[in-house]
Formats: structure tokens, sequence, C-alpha cells
């Protein structure tokens, strides 16, 4: 080789090595300028509506799709024209090693392109997400979330494929975070993290009650077909004590009467169970239950019964532990006055809410818990007005069961259920009523816990608005 290529060859490195020089400084740049934005900022500060999402999204910014899996996630790099900036899909695993490597590999990316800021767009899917979107906002990357159903519905717009899968999806999801079609996760913390937490193990208690009452029922069927005229109210005290030790018949005579309420008042149990021992003896002298193999039904019997006593205790003590979280959500306390409403449906309401300072309207909180109004109509074809079903479906039970409860208790709501169903003019059906209640429901918890005012039922038939002259009695 010449002097003159080799002189060549010297410049080539020489830029080379510049090059990566300041590549390296820009990424320390941006590492140590990386400022994570989340839904405290950016939601509690007046609506985040459309225009703002879109401001959000700036030049500077590095937008990141990510698939989110149980054990490995896959991203993918675009700017804000939706130009992608990655080579292909980058999988990193469920753990601080793979939540590294992906950061390392995004910053990378941004020097590369003068991008100063990333934000990483997911789909929540299951509890995965969590752990991803926890360590990247505290390492100064914003997160946002997209819908799953408008990623479903965009998969044929990027190729016109149905194909969706793990390595399309990113790219998806970053295009709709580019076009602002996206919301800010929320992940309760504190009160309400723990609120939240004991309002999902109440629902897996009674689940599995539920569960363990019907296999009994199961069992008591084949050998006992009677154990409900016999014992009334199956999951009663005076029930589960006699099951947990003569469950069938023949266990029962060989017990007697005065076996019966032996066991009883041994349990402590006072009221007028007594009065059924005779009727539970009369009933299993004329079974017609099975008699042969009961010996490993009746074993499975006994231990249901344990199961189920056992969640009872551990129900009872979740439920006291949820009061006492909820009355520490400030003017709670206050809502817990209306009639109807206990201590069990509202800390269901307020779990699943979450902290309503991020909400600026109460029918933001309508939307989330699908109780929102939708209709599809074109021209001159007017469609069926009905709710959404989309969004918290524990939310929108509690708030149901809520409506349930105050049309049975509360007279100035049962009023209102009498006044929907039977108006003049367009009179709705008493479901249609229970949950224009719940509505109503949702707007006057939403106006004591934000403004600390006391319910007021006369104010409250006063807002309503009414379609003629006739006035509720108030």
């Amino acid at each position: 080789m010449n002097n003159k290529g080799k002189k060549k060859k010297n410049q080539v490195l020489t830029t080379n090595i510049f090059e990566q020089e300041e590549l390296l400084k820009k990424i320390d740049a941006i590492r140590v300028n990386l400022k994570a934005s989340t839904w405290r900022e950016l939601e509690t500060k007046g609506k985040f509506k459309k225009n703002e999402k879109l401001t959000f999204i700036s030049d500077n910014m590095l937008i990141l799709g990510c698939d989110i899996g149980s054990e490995t996630h896959y991203v993918r790099a675009i700017d804000t024209r939706g130009r992608e900036l990655s080579k292909s899909a980058f999988p990193f695993s469920n753990s601080a090693e793979g939540f590294h490597s992906a950061k390392e590999w995004a910053i990378k990316i941004a020097a590369r392109n003068e991008k100063t800021q990333i934000v990483l767009g997911l789909e929540p899917t299951g509890h995965y997400w969590f752990c991803l979107a926890t360590w990247m906002i505290t390492n100064g990357i914003s997160v946002v979330q997209v819908n799953p159903y408008a990623v479903k519905q965009t998969k044929e717009i990027e190729d016109n494929s149905q194909l969706k899968d793990d390595r399309k999806d990113p790219k998806l999801i970053a295009n709709l975070v580019k076009d602002g079609n996206y919301g800010m996760p929320y992940l309760p913390e504190e009160l309400y993290g723990d609120l939240r937490r004991l309002s999902m193990f109440r629902d897996q208690l009674v689940e599995d009650r539920i569960r363990a009452l019907n296999r009994m029922h199961r069992e008591l069927k084949i050998f006992f077909p009677e154990y409900k005229d016999a014992f009334g109210k199956i999951n009663g005290p005076f029930c589960l004590e006699v099951l947990k030790q003569a469950p069938f018949p023949e266990d029962l005579i060989t017990l007697g009467l005065d076996g019966i309420r032996e066991i009883w008042h041994a349990a402590k149990l006072r009221g007028r169970g007594y009065s059924r021992a005779e009727k539970i003896i009369n009933y299993a002298n004329e079974s017609v239950g099975l008699k042969a193999g009961a010996g490993v039904s009746k074993e499975a019997v006994k231990w249901f019964v344990k199961k189920i006593i056992e969640l009872e205790e551990q129900l009872a003590e979740v439920e006291k532990q949820m009061e006492q979280k909820c009355l520490e959500i400030p003017h709670a306390e206050k809502i817990l006055e209306i009639s109807g409403i206990g201590e069990n449906i509202l800390a269901g309401i307020l779990a699943e809410m979450g902290d309503i300072s991020r909400f600026d309207d109460v029918k933001e909180i309508q939307k989330l818990s699908g109780l929102g109004l939708v209709a599809c109509s074109s021209g001159k074809h007017k469609g069926k007005t009905k709710i959404s079903y989309r969004g918290r479906k524990r939310l929108r039970y509690w708030l149901f069961q809520a409506a349930k409860s105050l049309v049975a208790h509360s007279e100035e709501f049962k009023e209102l259920h009498v006044y929907y169903t039977t108006r003049a003019e367009n009179p709705l059906k008493k479901m249609q009523s229970l949950i224009v209640i719940a509505c109503k429901v949702l707007r006057v918890i939403y106006t004591i816990l934000t403004k600390g005012v006391t319910y007021d039922p006369k104010k409250m038939l006063r807002d309503i608005k009414r379609q003629s002259k006739e006035k509720i009695a108030a």
C-alpha cells in the first residue's frame, strides 16, 4: 500500500474514532437529562385531551412501542413521523438485566437520531407490565399505555395483513402513541394500593368460598338429597358445625337430638337454630340418598366445611382491614351517612376508582367504569343507546350493587327509581333505571370526596332533570 492509501485509511480511522467519541458524549448527555412524566404531572393540571397528548410527543422524543410478555418483551423504535429507527424488534427479558439492556438500546438509537427524551408505549397485558413500567419511570423514561382493542383494530393498517404477533405489535403500539391515542398508566400507591390489593384478595376469597360450597352441595345432593330442607341455611353456623362432624344421614341418626344440640352448645351458638334438631333427624331417617361408597365423600364434605369456615374467617379479616383503610380517605365517612351504602360497597368502589385527584370530571370515572353511553347512528338510522361495558368491570359491579342497595334502603332513591320507571315520557325499564341511579350515585360520591360536602337527599332530588313539571316529593 502506498503512502497515499495509508494516509486515507488513517483519516477514516480518525474520523470513526471522533464519531464514536461524539456518540458517547451524546449518550452520556441523554442519560443525565432523561426525565419521566407521570399522570401526576400531566393529568392533575387539567384535562389531558388529544391536543395535549400530541403536544407531549415532541420532535425531540424517541417513541418506543413494547409488546408485553410473561417472560420476554419486544420493543421497536420510531420517530414522530412514524419512520422506524430500529432495524428490527429488540427482545429483552422481564428482569433487571433485561430492563437495563432495553434502556441502553433505546439511548443509543436516540443519540444517533438527535433525540433527547424517550417515551415507552405498551399494551397493558395482565400484571406483567407493572414492574417494567415502574422501572422505566424510575429511570427517566416516560411510560404511556394504549388500548388493546385499538391495537387489534389497527393491525391491518400496517401491512394490510391480519397477522398479529410479538414483532408486529410493537410498531402498531408506537404508531398509536405517535398519533396521541394513548393514556397515562395508573398504579395505585400507598393507601390506594393497599385498598386495591385487599379488594382483589376479597374477590379471590369469595370465589374460593363459592367453589367450596358448590363442591359440598354436589356431595350432599348424592348422599343426603334432603339436606336443604333439613338444615335451612346451608352455609349458616348451625349447619356447618353439624356437617363438620356428621355430614350424612346415618351419622346424624347415630348422633341423635342430644348429640346435635351438644355440638351447637359446645360451639357457643345461640338462637332459634336449636328447634331444627328434630327436623334434621326426621329428614335423616327418611333420606333416599345413596349409602354405598359414602366413606370418601363423607371426608370430602368435612374438608369442604372446614375450608368454608376458614375462608369466612379470612374474609372477615380482609373486610375489616378494608373498612379501616377506607375510612383513612378524606370525607369517606360522609358517604357512609347515605342510607344503603355500607362499608363493603364503599370500599369496593374506592378500591377500584383509586386516587380521585387524577380525575377532572365525574364523566371520566363513568367512562372508566364502562357506564358511558354509546350509540351507533348514521344518516336516518338512529342506533340504540347502551352502556359501553368497556372499563373496570369491578368498579361497574360495585356501583350497580350500590344502586340496588340504595333503591332497597333509601327512600329518596326508591322514589327516584319509581319516577324513572313510571314517568309519562320515555319510561325506563328497571335495569335501565338502576344503571341511571348507579351513575347518579357516582356523581354523589365524586362531589362528596372532592368538595367535602355533606349528603343532602332533598338537594339530590332537586338536581334531577325531569321531562315534565311533575316534581318528586322531597
